[in-house]
Order: C-alpha cells, then sequence, then structure tokens
C-alpha cells in the first residue's frame, strides 16, 4: 500500500464544498496556489481529471463526482474514530495490567485497588502480585509497583507515591532461645532470613541515632524472594529478619515479633509506580497512577 494513499483527500472534499478554491483558501488558511498545486499532484496520482476548472467556474467531473463521495465517507469515518479515541481519553476503560510486590498487594494496595475498580468500571484489572522484578515493556505492563529504589531505565517514568521504615524484628521464641542482640553489629553471629532480591542482601545498613551510618555482613541462615515467607519463619523462631513495615500484619501487636534496635533511625523505602514513558499516556495508566498515589500519599513519612 502506497504511503500518499489518502493525500489530497481532505484538500479536494474541502474545495468542493466551498466551491471553488478561493472560497477553500480562506476556510482552510492555505493559499489558492497550495490547493491547486494539492490537486494537481492528486489528479496526477490517481490518473483522472476530478475538477474542470476554468478561470470562473468549477465542476466536478463524473469520476469526480464519484470520487468525492467515496472522500466524504472516508473522512466521515476517519472523524468518527477520532471522537472514540478522544472519547476514550476522556474515560478510563479497556484492559491494565499491573504487577506489585506481594506483601504491598495485600495490605496498603488491596482497599485501593478495589476503590479504584469502584470508580472506574470500565477498566478491566490484571493485577499479578510478584516479588520479582518485571520487565515492564517486555512482559507487557501497563504499571508496575517498585520498591526500594527508583527504576533507573531511561524508557520509565517513576513516581514516588509512598514511603515506608524498614524493621528488624525477630520472635521471643528465637530470642529466649539464641539471645538479644543489642547493637546491630551483633547481627553477625546470629541466624538472618534475608531477601535476596534486594542488591546486597547480605549487607544490612543501619543508622544511630546521631544519623552515622553504618553496615554489617551477615550469614543468611535462609534466602527468600518473599516478604511473606520471611515474615512467617520469623514468627516461627527461624531467625532475624528485616522487612518494610507495610508486609506487617499485627504481629508485634499480638506479641508475635519484637522489634530490634528501636532506637536507631528506621532506614526509608520508598514505594515508586513505574510507566513506560510515552508522549501519549492512556487514561487508563494516568487514571490508576493519579488514583494510587492520592489514595497511599497519606501514609508517606
Amino acid at each position: 500500500m502506497k504511503s500518499n494513499l489518502l493525500d489530497g483527500m481532505v484538500v479536494f472534499t474541502e474545495v468542493v464544498d466551498s466551491g471553488g478554491f478561493t472560497s477553500a483558501a480562506k476556510v482552510s488558511g492555505h493559499s489558492v496556489s497550495h490547493l491547486s498545486k494539492t490537486i494537481n499532484r492528486l489528479e496526477s496520482r490517481l490518473g483522472v481529471r476530478l475538477l474542470n476548472r476554468t478561470t470562473r467556474t468549477m465542476s466536478l467531473t463524473p469520476e469526480g463526482e464519484m470520487y468525492y463521495q467515496r472522500c466524504v465517507n472516508i473522512i466521515a469515518e476517519a472523524k468518527q474514530v477520532g471522537r472514540q479515541l478522544e472519547g476514550q481519553q476522556l474515560e478510563p476503560q479497556g484492559h491494565l495490567r499491573v504487577s506489585c510486590p506481594v506483601g504491598f498487594g495485600l495490605g496498603l494496595v488491596r482497599p485501593a485497588l478495589a476503590a479504584y475498580m469502584d470508580k472506574h468500571p470500565k477498566v478491566s484489572v490484571e493485577f499479578d502480585l510478584d516479588d520479582r522484578y518485571v520487565d515492564i515493556v517486555g512482559e507487557g505492563y501497563d504499571v508496575v509497583f517498585r520498591g526500594f529504589h527508583r527504576p533507573d531505565s531511561s524508557g520509565l517514568i517513576a513516581k514516588n507515591i509512598h514511603r515506608s521504615k524498614g524493621m528488624i524484628v525477630a520472635s521471643p521464641q528465637y530470642l529466649n532461645q539464641y539471645g538479644t542482640p543489642v547493637k546491630p553489629e551483633e547481627l553477625s553471629k546470629h541466624k538472618t532470613i534475608s531477601l535476596n532480591r534486594l542488591h546486597q542482601y547480605e549487607t544490612w545498613k543501619h543508622k544511630d541515632k546521631d544519623g552515622i551510618e553504618g553496615k554489617v555482613r551477615v550469614k543468611s541462615h535462609l534466602l527468600t524472594n518473599s516478604d511473606q515467607m520471611a515474615l512467617s519463619l520469623c514468627v516461627a523462631g527461624q531467625g532475624i529478619t528485616r522487612l518494610p513495615l507495610f508486609a506487617l500484619t499485627g504481629e508485634i501487636e499480638r506479641g508475635e515479633l519484637v522489634e530490634l534496635f528501636d532506637d536507631y533511625k528506621p532506614y526509608k523505602i520508598d514505594i515508586y509506580l513505574a510507566y513506560p514513558s510515552r508522549k501519549h499516556i492512556s487514561s487508563k495508566v494516568r487514571s490508576f497512577v493519579d488514583f494510587m498515589s492520592e489514595q497511599l500519599l497519606d501514609t508517606m513519612a
């Protein structure tokens, strides 16, 4: 198919509808010369004369009449499609694919997601709970939640929507059996449960009350990519772990876990919504990002 198949079609209908080149020039804002050259190129490409024109009159040839009627239908259809697309941009609709870490999704996002779906019933959501680092573009996601650091891909837009804190916790059962560490440096002598999806997962950083940063190298008794697995095994007395606050579901309040080093400054965990960088962002993506930002903003510390 030739790339110039539709060239000149709109100009041709404007000239016919206006009754001549001079009137069409006033309506379109183009010069008479420009319009005339466009029609000449169109006739040359089609191999037929569309208009009979003299210095005073203009009329359609039989071929021009047939072509004009077809052009009117094609242009009307194109305008209708444009209006439909504009409507889709105004009202969020369609299928939205989202990826989110398990703990964050089941904790803070779940009620916000229900509220979003109530507000935008024409959006169908595919919400994948996954603690791995997904490829947004390669795997076809529209939006992903990402934690701990800003996505570094230049092809992504990242918006910070939530800030939580990290906590180092252990069960009373574990502490009774192995003792309670008083300083983070003592963790190197303890059984620890680490999240292997984190960068340098066996180097745990901390800040004292004066803001001086330190780090300790731990030897993990267990490695997992799941907050929930680390949490459940920590409750079961299998070691000390560090988790974001949003991954906890009342274990400290129920006495199942004890926070360690609460006199130290907590490390911050930032949660981002990331989506592919495009000039025109669909209304379903924009509405989701804006809604989640609003819902989760109050919990930023």
